[in-house]
């Protein structure tokens, strides 16, 4: 990855769209790209090779899903998608055939921006040993010594508790699908037992969380899985 402007190729066929993210990117220290349809982004990804991709599922030409899975082919930066499409299914098959994460058009530039650090730096540390001690907010994990603290305060978890939030939080910044947190922490037996994580996640947040109703540090995207946030990968709200 570059080591001052990493550069981050946008590949949407909408002008303001291009405008928008030029000037967010630039402002946040990126080299923005840009590609207006799917044959001139595969051009670009092959050429530039950007340090990550933002891509539109709606283009003229192909559809973006197309152009995801031929660039996995050779390409293994992150990709975003950026999409107004937002049924679940959408999501899943993205997240399935390679993209780090989805983000819903309309969006909030400071979500966008929060997501791309966060896969930028899983890809920066991938194959690193996860840091000994992860914080959100007041929360600390201890993973050497398998202690879970908010502020002074011990939190007490059941084994499996434990080990569903140790993988959340291994995987900081990244949305982690249900089917992949069930088979990993219960086996593939209960790999579509969605409910029986939904439980779960409802009494880590019980203990973790300052308000469980409106949860900061396992955030859920809705139809597809969890995200463990972290200090510097606050969410901000989508907006127009």
């Amino acid at each position: 990855m570059s080591a001052h402007h990493p550069r981050v190729l946008v590949i949407d066929d909408e002008a303001q769209i291009h405008r928008f993210l030029r000037a967010a990117l630039e402002a946040a220290g990126f080299e923005p790209l840009r590609a207006d349809t799917g044959a001139e982004g595969l051009r670009e990804i092959a050429r530039a090779a950007p340090d990550a991709v933002v891509l539109d599922l709606g283009l003229p030409d192909m559809d973006g899903r197309q152009v995801l899975i031929k660039a996995r082919e050779f390409y293994h930066e992150p990709i975003i998608i950026l999409s107004a499409r937002d049924r679940e299914t959408e999501k899943i098959d993205a997240l399935d055939n390679g993209a780090n994460d989805y983000v819903e058009k309309p969006f909030g530039v400071g979500e966008l921006l929060a997501r791309l650090r966060a896969a930028l730096r899983q890809r920066l540390h991938a194959g690193e040993p996860p840091p000994p001690i992860v914080k959100s907010g007041t929360l600390t994990i201890d993973f050497p010594r398998r202690l879970v603290t908010r502020g002074a305060d011990l939190v007490h978890l059941s084994p499996k508790e434990y080990d569903l939030l140790a993988k959340l939080a291994q995987n900081a910044g990244k949305v982690m699908q249900h089917r992949d947190l069930l088979i990993s922490i219960w086996g593939p037996a209960h790999a579509d037992d969605t409910q029986y994580l939904r439980v779960f996640i409802g009494q880590l947040r019980q203990k973790i969380e300052s308000d469980p109703s409106e949860p900061q540090v396992i955030t859920t995207e809705p139809g597809i899985g969890y995200r463990f946030v972290t200090d510097d990968m606050l969410r901000i709200a989508p907006q127009a």
